[in-house]
């Protein structure tokens, strides 16, 4: 079966996560692969994708503390503040995740977790259009 690709576009609210999963199902089903490979990827220096837990949003809370104080704004030494105090925070949370996923497809399906789905990681305050683009690969 030849190589499929689709993307599609997140409005995002400033900072947090929204699961992406329905949308990236949608794309493995359009493609007609059955079993193979598919690789979610956001174009941008200043968010991540991340497959998590998606059954209790306190784990996503936790998350969005702990990235709070990992890599906090507001630090004297960053030299590259030029759009804002959350720019070079925004670029470090995201090297410190990814900006895609691989993903097997199995009947036709992502074949995630019981508990997991995947997540745009927004990682600046302002109002942003993520765009996704997944690639699906096999038979």
């Amino acid at each position: 079966m030849p190589p499929h690709a689709d993307s599609f576009t997140v409005p995002t609210r400033g900072k947090g996560t929204l699961e992406i999963t329905e949308a990236c199902e949608r794309i493995v089903a359009n493609s007609g692969v059955r079993t193979g490979i598919a690789t979610v990827f956001v174009r941008h220096t200043s968010c991540s994708l991340l497959i998590y837990e998606n059954a209790d949003p306190t784990a996503r809370t936790d998350l969005h503390e702990f990235f709070e104080r990992l890599v906090p704004e507001n630090t004297p030494w960053f030299v590259h503040t030029q759009e804002g105090v959350d720019d070079m925070p925004s670029h470090l949370r995201m090297a410190l995740t990814r900006t895609s996923e691989v993903i097997p497809v199995v009947d036709g399906r992502l074949a995630l977790g019981t508990w997991q789905g995947i997540y745009l990681f927004e990682h600046r305050r302002a109002p942003h259009r993520r765009e996704i683009v997944v690639s699906v690969l096999g038979d």
